[in-house]
């Protein structure tokens, strides 16, 4: 599903009618109204074509109650798929007076509405349009906001983003007692490939990190970039082995991006230096102090020479 905006493209519908009956007209008098209309007879069917389509809005004739295995399955298929909930329009029986709880329980995410058989074409064409229309109102302002927080280049938390994240995460293990680690990244001589290549190398050098980084972490962890070739990572429920581990496969992977690039007089030797410390829930007094000891060793590590990570609690004092 694309969620064109409604009246540019005809919109795609799903009827789905499971009750046996064979088809009663619904479909084709929504053709006459202007949208581009697929059936289903089965709920199978169904799930199958909202899998391979996603169409812009589905139209359920719901079975008689209970059916709540009907709108559990249905309500799993518009969720799915990676993108936002397909809007869902249900047409109830008139005998059916827990119609509206049912739904109400079960369609829990996304947009949805519901009205009795009884209800013309013309209503359920509106109904179906304004379903749509508020889609894509909120896709729209999720991804307002996702543009306001995520840096454009590398699609990682913008720096006061970050840092809430930061805040939220360590109080978190205050108050739970559980173990976790902040990271801190700083490429080696990038100011140094600015210079000597076109700008357009080193925005793409540090699109190519944000990337590295996005897929060596958890769902769970938080990245961010921090500005020009500074980054960030939050581990939360990470112990200092596993802490080490990450970091790591970090250095390394930023140092595969070595090589040619597009755009480049030469060679660039990538790589980064990484500076990381650990809480425990109980060890560091405040989230100031935990990035304070970050910061100090990636200053070793980059007096060290670079490309490589080291732990605070390894410095000697």
């Amino acid at each position: 599903m694309t969620l064109a905006p409604p009246g540019t493209t005809k919109l795609t519908i799903l009827v789905c009618d499971h009750r046996g009956g064979g088809p009663d007209g619904e479909a084709e008098r929504l053709i006459e109204s202007g949208f581009d209309v697929a059936q289903s007879t089965s709920l199978r069917r169904s799930l199958s074509e909202i899998g391979a389509r996603r169409p812009d809005a589905i139209v359920l004739r719901s079975l008689s109650r209970p059916g709540t295995v009907e709108l559990s399955a249905l309500e799993h298929a518009r969720t799915g798929g990676g993108g936002p909930a397909i809007p869902l329009l249900v047409i109830a029986p008139d005998h059916d007076e827990e119609a509206a709880l049912r739904a109400d329980r079960l369609l829990g995410a996304g947009l949805w509405d519901l009205v009795s058989e009884g209800t013309r074409v013309e209503e359920i064409g509106l109904r179906l349009r304004r379903l749509v229309e508020l889609a894509h109102q909120e896709l729209e302002m999720k991804e307002l906001r996702h543009r306001a927080s995520h840096d454009d280049r590398t699609d990682l938390l913008r720096p006061k983003s970050f840092e809430n994240r930061l805040v939220e995460h360590f109080s978190a293990a205050q108050r739970h007692k559980h173990e976790m680690a902040l990271v801190l990244i700083d490429l080696d001589r990038f100011g140094a490939i600015n210079k000597e290549h076109d700008h357009t190398v080193g925005d793409r050098l540090i699109g190519s990190v944000g990337e590295v980084i996005r897929q060596a972490l958890r769902v769970e962890d938080v990245a961010g970039r921090l500005g020009g070739d500074e980054f960030a990572v939050i581990l939360p429920y990470t112990k200092k082995i596993d802490a080490a581990g990450v970091v790591k496969r970090l250095a390394e992977a930023i140092k595969q991006l070595s090589g040619t690039p597009p755009g480049a007089k030469g060679p660039i030797d990538v790589s980064a230096s990484i500076g990381f410390e650990t809480f425990d829930g109980s060890d560091i007094d405040t989230v100031k102090s935990l990035r304070g000891h970050a910061e100090r060793a990636l200053r070793v590590a980059k007096v060290n020479g670079g490309n490589q990570g080291v732990y605070f609690r390894s410095i000697a004092e």
